[in-house]
């Protein structure tokens, strides 16, 4: 039995024998009241591989508290720090949050440049527990468009963590889904010029596949998402992971994303393993209905 604890609640849970290393009270830690009732009906052996996020939500919790969008960008940074220690310490394989996208930049000057500031503070706060996780980051998106400290930064950072070989956390920075299709087939073309310069000949108009399309996507060595988690309640996917999702189950909840904690989490993980994924096939009937 697994027993966690709450100040001076305790609630036992139980976890097959075989699952023990993958959850336990040591790598959850104390949980409240309601993570642990949602925790009860969670199937640790049916966890995604691949959560992506769409963090929104931000400026409207701001503004309902009369505050600057600034300050709910702030107060959003403690969400992801829960999301991502919640993630790796659930041993998920991949967690991608959509921090900035090229179409960000239309934002007045101001916040732009206090989101790029925000981003360097993370960076440097939260290395000790990407460190402690054993998670190794990595920045998705044009990158080099990025001024050139926020940069440096996002280098040293995936630098310092490349050697981790638990959770892959990806910051989707100056990234569009739209962008990140087009950079993968002038990949693809660039390097199909430089085999024709070197051998004299090459794929030439040979089509493009799936495949090689995929292998050159910024996550070409990530499995594709299994839950999008949108927050705020809007629903759309605004050109996030446009050709990864495609199979995707999306979970939408009315929750901002400064307010979004463990518990949130869990339920998105909940309403997942309720999901029928067939991938396009028909369910196979039960077995009295096919005799």
């Amino acid at each position: 039995m697994l027993t966690l604890r709450h100040k001076e609640d305790s609630f036992k849970i139980a976890v097959p024998h075989s699952l023990h290393h993958i959850v336990s009270q040591e790598t959850l830690g104390p949980v409240t009241a309601e993570e642990a009732r949602l925790l009860e009906y969670l199937d640790f052996s049916r966890l995604p591989r691949h959560i992506a996020v769409i963090m929104d939500g931000n400026g409207r919790w701001a503004q309902k508290r009369h505050l600057p969008r600034v300050a709910g960008h702030r107060s959003g940074t403690q969400s992801a720090r829960t999301t991502i220690e919640t993630c790796a310490r659930l041993h998920i394989e991949a967690l991608t949050l959509y921090a900035f996208s090229v179409e960000n930049w239309r934002r007045p000057k101001t916040e732009i440049e206090f989101l790029m500031q925000l981003l360097r503070e993370y960076i440097r706060k939260e290395m000790p527990l990407l460190q402690k996780n054993n998670i190794r980051l990595r920045f998705l998106g044009r990158i080099d468009e990025l001024p050139d400290a926020v940069q440096k930064d996002t280098r040293e950072a995936a630098e310092a963590t490349a050697k981790n070989t638990g959770m892959v956390l990806s910051i989707a920075l100056n990234y569009g889904g739209r962008a990140e299709i087009v950079d993968a087939m002038n990949a693809i073309l660039a390097a199909r010029a430089a085999q024709t310069q070197t051998n004299g000949h090459g794929h030439g108009s040979s089509p493009v596949t799936e495949e090689q399309l995929a292998q050159h996507l910024y996550t070409a060595d990530l499995p594709d998402p299994d839950l999008l988690i949108r927050t705020s309640g809007e629903m759309r996917v605004s050109n996030f992971l446009l050709w990864q999702i495609a199979y995707a189950e999306i979970f939408v909840t009315e929750t901002l994303w400064p307010d979004f904690n463990r518990a949130r989490l869990l339920e998105a993980l909940l309403d997942f393993q309720k999901r029928e994924r067939r991938y396009g096939a028909i369910a196979a009937p039960p077995a009295s209905a096919a005799r």
